[in-house]
């Protein structure tokens, strides 16, 4: 069996990748499109001695964040092409799922406000979805990111040519995707805040006629795969 071959490890938590990637204790750390900031709360719990300003550039989700506090986690309105944060400020920053939500002109933007905010030696951790999967299969019928997801990982090769970076790590898992009912399904994907995905009943009925086949009487499990790159801010 070659290297293609071989499953890829089933992570459900990648806090534990980011782990075993970067030091966590006493950092400065910056969530650029933190959404909920479910990682960063996390991860504060088990580092209490780091502390992290989550960005994020919906002002719906930016209000939820901001009202539920938490000690050591700050929140921040905006988006990772102009990081309202001064510089060389940050030891590590996290780009969750989020590069290709940036707008593809303005991705070598956004990673050179990274590149800004973190000091000399500073790491960008970079984790996206992979465009491929019975998940991804379901989800580009109304949001099909496969232009954008591509672009996100041409900006990181872009990126390290300009001599801001060097790649430190790369890193390929696969994470659960659980899912209770197509009602659950739809809930968390087909209506965010920050986008329209222009859902009709047709389409609606669409997405379901994919989606049961993979139901079960305890609900429907998927994998999506992931694809983890660290780079490190060069002085």
């Amino acid at each position: 069996m070659n290297a293609a071959d071989r499953p890829m490890p089933l992570i459900d938590d990648e806090l534990e990748v980011l782990a075993t990637l970067a030091p966590l204790d006493g950092q400065r750390i910056v969530e650029l499109g933190c959404g909920a900031a479910a990682l960063a709360r996390s991860l504060l719990l088990r580092h209490p001695s780091s502390r992290i300003v989550g960005l994020e550039v919906d002002e719906r989700q930016h209000a939820k964040n901001v009202a539920a506090p938490q000690a050591g986690l700050e929140f921040a309105l905006g988006g990772a092409q102009a990081i309202p944060l001064p510089d060389a400020g940050f030891d590590l920053a996290l780009m969750l799922k989020s590069l290709h939500h940036v707008p593809v002109p303005l991705m070598a933007q956004a990673l050179g406000e990274v590149a800004r905010v973190l000091r000399p030696g500073g790491l960008l951790y970079v984790s996206e979805p992979v465009y491929d999967g019975p998940l991804n299969d379901v989800i580009r019928l109304f949001n099909d990111e496969g232009v954008v997801r591509a672009a996100a990982q041409h900006a990181v090769d872009d990126a390290l040519h300009t001599g801001a970076w060097t790649q430190a790590a790369e890193r390929r898992f696969d994470m659960p995707a659980r899912y209770a009912d197509f009602d659950d399904f739809e809930r968390r994907h087909m209506h965010p805040t920050f986008a329209d995905h222009q859902v009709d009943d047709a389409l609606r009925a669409r997405v379901r006629a994919a989606f049961e086949p993979h139901a079960r009487p305890g609900g429907a499990s998927f994998v999506r795969p992931m694809h983890v790159r660290l780079l490190r801010r060069q002085p």
